[in-house]
């Protein structure tokens, strides 16, 4: 398979405000990316206009406020997901193809319940939610991230163990909380089943609290993937770094159109595809 061939499949509702950004960035890296609204999805259009998720080898969940980000962060998506959508999107994730969550996406998928999920089953109770920030602002600000996984992750394959990278954040709701009482049999899991992919650092690689940290995450963790490696939730935005022109720094480079550092999680995951696929 060549990278023209792979479908990229965009999911938005209204609110989704990301999607360009995502659709974008799959054209730059020669791939064929649809924006699908959920009910293209569950059948509620015209028939011409209907989809299905087995159209595509992999899909992604945009930033931004869905439904207003009522009741909580990516709630509303997520309850009309499981409603009409539930088994198709387990069978989804089942199949290994996958699947991106980006700010209010990772905050979908928490909210589903594919995240983080150490069993790979969509669990009815979330186990784990992104809580209104600790400086109660929204922040908006360039973050840096620094590798943890040790190569499950399909979506940082190409990216080295330790290795920093600068992602904007854009979020008022990114605080990673567990339920209390389970909140250190939670960290214990992520660690050993290696579903912990970024922490927020400072810029020396050393893990520190606000600003650097942006909401307060517990252990700094800005992302998470699944145990099978092939669905993650990430607070911060690659897509807004995909060229080095949108670095905040980038005038201090004279090759304004190399590759930013974002475009590694998006590469990982064509490779992977167009390797099983």
């Amino acid at each position: 398979m060549n990278s023209t061939d792979v479908r990229i499949g965009i999911i938005r509702i209204e609110g989704t405000n990301c999607e360009q950004e995502i659709f974008d960035t799959f054209r730059a890296l020669d791939t064929n990316p649809e924006m699908v609204h959920l009910k293209q999805l569950i059948g509620n259009c015209s028939p011409s206009m209907g989809r299905d998720l087995d159209d595509y080898h992999m899909i992604v969940f945009p930033g931004g406020s869905s439904a207003g980000d009522y009741v909580r962060a990516g709630a509303i998506f997520a309850a009309r997901i499981r409603n009409k959508l539930g088994p198709e999107i387990q069978n989804f994730i089942a199949s290994g193809k996958p699947v991106l969550g980006i700010g209010n996406g990772f905050q979908v998928l928490l909210e589903l319940g594919v995240l983080p999920s150490p069993d790979d089953a969509m669990i009815d109770k979330p186990q784990a939610a992104l809580h209104t920030n600790e400086s109660a602002r929204f922040e908006c600000r360039p973050t840096y991230l620094k590798h943890e996984n040790h190569g499950k992750c399909l979506f940082t394959s190409q990216l080295p163990r330790g290795e920093m990278v600068l992602f904007p954040c854009a979020h008022a709701e990114g605080n990673l909380k567990f339920h209390i009482e389970e909140e250190e049999e939670m960290l214990r899991l992520l660690e050993e089943n290696d579903q912990i992919v970024f922490r927020y650092v400072d810029p020396d690689g050393n893990y520190a609290g606000y600003p650097w940290n942006p909401n307060g995450s517990i252990d700094n963790i800005a992302g998470i993937c699944n145990s099978e490696g092939n669905v993650l939730g990430l607070m911060p935005h690659p897509e807004r770094v995909i060229f080095r022109y949108q670095h905040p720094d980038w005038t201090r480079d004279q090759d304004f159109n190399a590759p930013g550092d974002g475009r590694v999680i998006f590469t990982s995951a064509l490779e992977h595809i167009v390797k099983h696929y």
